[in-house]
């Protein structure tokens, strides 16, 4: 199957790892990943573990993402990391607006489209998350959450950034929780997503924007999310915390990529 967007996997290891235990999980991953470029690959560590992750991806095609970062360049922000921080140890992307952050630090729409301008103004890519909550999805409130999201989070946001620009659904109640949007429910926002980004952009810049799932993401569930048409990766959480199912999520993408 041929998809003219490049699919993109990425690893959200949230609070795990030492940096030690970082660079094995790293070297393993590029062991098992191999030096294929079908598939974009993305390991995303803790702060304490960038600048050892940087140096164990060194010679390979896989990329260095961060968890999150604040808007200012710097300041009296005491426990916070900048743009330019991250651009030091070579990351290529950075999670905004994952739900754990807009619930647990009550992040605002606002907030987080800070964010997302200034990661753009530093040559940082951002993976902006959005998604819904149990209740909302009861509610038949998924479609208007994500709407809001999307649209408070790239005010302002330039066209030509735009087109770089990484989102992931993440349906809150898939995450860590095992459960997982049918790929027909993930194929329905992800498509509503992409209508969204047409109607800011146009749609030239809309087809070129990549659309990662990110609930509960498996190796056995994978290659059947990312047939859909607009699905064109993942933001994996557990499963990116052991090197043997990462690269099979990995794998699977590229067997897509080569139908």
């Amino acid at each position: 199957m041929e998809k003219h967007r490049k699919y993109i996997i990425a690893g959200n290891w949230k609070l795990n790892k030492t940096a030690g235990e970082s660079v094995e999980l790293s070297e393993s991953v590029v062991k098992e990943v191999g030096d294929q470029s079908n598939v974009e690959v993305v390991l995303c560590p803790p702060f304490t573990s960038l600048d050892a992750v940087s140096t164990a991806l060194e010679d390979s095609p896989v990329k260095l993402g961060a968890q999150n970062m604040h808007p200012s360049a710097s300041g009296a922000y005491t426990g916070e990391i900048s743009a330019e921080m991250l651009r030091y140890f070579y990351a290529t992307y950075v999670i905004l607006g994952h739900s754990e952050r807009r619930k647990q630090f009550q992040e605002s729409d606002a907030f987080i489209n800070e964010k997302v301008l200034a990661a753009f103004a530093n040559n940082l890519k951002p993976i902006l998350c959005v998604g819904e909550t149990l209740e909302q999805r009861e509610a038949d409130q998924t479609l208007e959450v994500v709407d809001t999201q999307i649209r408070g989070g790239l005010v302002n946001l330039p066209e030509k950034d735009a087109e770089t620009l990484v989102i992931a659904y993440e349906p809150v109640w898939a995450i860590g929780t095992g459960k997982t949007a049918t790929p027909e429910m993930a194929q329905e926002v992800h498509a509503s997503i992409r209508n969204i980004l047409t109607d800011l952009f146009g749609d030239e810049v809309a087809q070129k924007v990549r659309i990662q799932y990110g609930g509960s993401m498996n190796p056995g569930n994978a290659k059947e999310l990312l047939f859909q048409p607009d699905i064109d990766g993942g933001l994996i959480g557990g499963a990116a915390l052991d090197a043997k199912s990462f690269a099979e999520i990995v794998n699977a993408a590229r067997a897509l990529e080569e139908e």
